[in-house]
């Protein structure tokens, strides 16, 4: 028996580049395919929100002189074609998926509303909901929240590229130590920037737990769902 009946799953841009420096790598995107197939035709309800950062992402268009509203507009952009990817890889790995939109570009995607998200999770398609929450100055991280409390989510699911919260970047701090669980207050206590400000408040006032992984390990996926003590688990 799978942990949680129905999550929403945040995956990193980033992470689909797999080795390259942009755009999508096509094996790491089949891998997620895979592992995200797995666990539907287990009868888990999965809900996708995925981020747009091996295309483009706003801040740093803003940086380099775009205007902070238009990158970020671009960003949503990002986010759909990444959300459209990942949909074509769900539909060869055997399961039914469809692409919903925070902004109206039909026939691109659907118009995102929770009761028709909701509707197709209980038929056991894979939603993916895509251009963020549609609005500039939010990021992918907070529409994840958003959409997870929307669709009533058990857990968020945080798939990144390490494998759990640290009490300093792992990457750069060989002395960090992993947390296997953590509250919401202590993150605020200890400024770990794990997603940002709006949407952990999201999450911790809606009691919406977060569990945070590394994604890019084939099998983790299943691991999590299995009740494995991988990752940490942010709760209240």
């Amino acid at each position: 028996m799978a942990k949680y009946k129905r999550i929403l799953l945040k995956l990193s841009g980033e992470s689909l580049m797999g080795d390259q420096q942009y755009g999508i790598d096509q094996s790491r995107l089949n891998d997620y395919a895979e592992q995200i197939a797995a666990l539907v035709k287990s009868g888990v309800e999965v809900g996708i929100v995925i981020g747009g950062g091996n295309i483009f992402r706003g801040l740093s268009g803003a940086a380099k002189g775009f205007d902070r509203v238009k990158g970020d507009q671009m960003g949503m952009l990002a986010t759909v074609i990444n959300s459209l990817a990942l949909n074509s890889a769900l539909i060869n790995a055997g399961v039914r998926s469809r692409v919903m939109t925070a902004i109206r570009m039909e026939p691109v995607g659907e118009y995102y509303s929770k009761e028709n998200a909701v509707d197709a999770l209980a038929k056991g398609e894979v939603v993916i909901i895509s251009a963020g929450t549609g609005n500039p100055y939010f990021t992918t991280d907070t529409a994840s929240a958003l959409r997870g409390i929307e669709i009533e989510a058990d857990v968020m699911l945080k798939g990144t590229r390490v494998d759990g919260i640290y009490s300093a970047d792992p990457e750069k701090d060989a002395s960090a130590t992993k947390f296997e669980s953590i509250t919401f207050d202590e993150i605020y206590a200890r400024n770990l920037r794990i997603m940002d400000l709006t949407a952990t408040t999201l999450c911790k006032e809606n009691n919406l737990p977060i569990l945070v992984f590394n994604m890019d390990q084939k099998g983790n996926l299943q691991r999590v769902m299995n009740g494995e003590p991988i990752g940490t688990i942010v709760h209240n």
